[in-house]
C-alpha cells in the first residue's frame, strides 16, 4: 500500500486555499457593492440568502478552477503555437491561424449569440425588419458572422503589426477616427449594437488565447519586446467590430 506524503498533501491544500483566496478577493468588490445597495440604500434583506451564499461559493470555486485552467492550458497553448509557427517561417499559416483563432473563438461566444438574437427582435419591433422567424434568424446570423469576421481580421492585423513593427498608437487613433466617421452615416438601429459588439467579443476564452499569441510572437521575433509589442491585440479585437457592424447596418438598413 502506497504511503501518502504529509508534506505533499499540505502543499496541495495550501495551493488550493491560495487559489480560492485569490478568487474570493477578486469577487469581493462585487459582493460589497451589491450588499451595500441592498442593505443600506434599498434597506431590505437579501432574498433567498442561503441560495445566494451557495451560489457565491460555487462562483468562487469555479473562478479559481477556470483561472488555473487558463494558466495551465490556454496560455501555454497560445504561446507554443505562436512560437512554432514563427519558427516554421510560413507567414501564410501564421496569418491563417491568427484569423481562424479570432473567428472561431468569437462565433461560438454565447454572449454574442444572445445579443444578436435580442438585436434582431428589437429591430423587428421598431419596424426595421420583418417580424418573422426567417428574417430574424437571417439578421442575427449575419450580425454574428460579421462580428466573428471582424475579430478574425483584427487579430490578423495585430499579428502583422507585431511582425512589421507598426506603431500601435497611430493605428488605434486612426481606427477610432474611422469609427467616429462611420457613426455619422450609420443607421440608428445599428450604432448602439456596434459599440457594444467590441465588449462582447473580448470573452474569457478569446482574451487569454489572443494575449498568449501576441506574447509568444514578440518573444520569438528578434527586436520585439514582449511587454511593448506582445500586448495590444485585444484593442484591435474591440475596435474593428464597431467598424464592421456599422458597415453591416449600412448594407442591411441603408444610410
Amino acid at each position: 500500500m502506497k504511503r501518502t506524503n504529509p508534506l505533499a498533501q499540505y502543499r496541495t491544500l495550501l495551493f488550493i486555499f491560495n487559489k480560492l483566496k485569490e478568487a474570493a478577493t477578486d469577487l469581493m468588490p462585487i459582493v460589497l457593492v451589491v450588499s451595500f445597495f441592498q442593505l443600506v440604500i434599498i434597506r431590505q434583506p437579501l432574498p433567498q440568502l442561503a441560495e445566494i451564499l451557495m451560489g457565491t461559493l460555487m462562483v468562487v470555486v469555479g473562478l479559481s478552477m477556470f483561472i488555473q485552467g487558463l494558466e495551465m492550458a490556454l496560455f501555454p497553448l497560445g504561446e507554443n503555437m505562436a512560437q512554432a509557427l514563427s519558427r516554421k517561417g510560413s507567414l501564410f499559416w501564421l496569418l491563417a491561424f491568427s484569423f481562424a483563432l479570432g473567428f472561431s473563438t468569437t462565433v461560438a461566444e454565447p454572449a454574442l449569440i444572445a445579443i444578436c438574437g435580442k438585436s434582431a427582435q428589437i429591430a423587428a419591433n421598431g419596424g426595421f425588419l420583418q417580424n418573422d422567424p426567417q428574417s430574424l434568424a437571417s439578421y442575427a446570423y449575419g450580425l454574428r458572422i460579421t462580428v466573428a469576421f471582424s475579430v478574425g481580421s483584427a487579430i490578423l492585423l495585430g499579428v502583422l503589426r507585431i511582425l512589421l513593427g507598426w506603431p500601435i498608437h497611430f493605428m488605434i487613433i486612426g481606427g477610432y477616427a474611422l469609427v467616429i466617421l462611420i457613426t455619422t452615416i450609420a443607421p440608428e438601429p445599428i450604432i448602439g449594437i456596434a459599440y457594444d459588439a467590441g465588449g462582447v467579443t473580448t470573452s474569457t476564452i478569446t482574451v487569454p488565447l489572443v494575449t498568449a499569441l501576441g506574447v509568444g510572437l514578440a518573444t520569438v521575433i528578434r527586436g520585439r519586446n514582449p511587454l511593448l509589442d506582445g500586448f495590444g491585440l485585444i484593442a484591435f479585437a474591440s475596435l474593428l467590430p464597431m467598424i464592421f457592424v456599422m458597415g453591416y447596418g449600412i448594407v442591411v438598413f441603408g444610410i
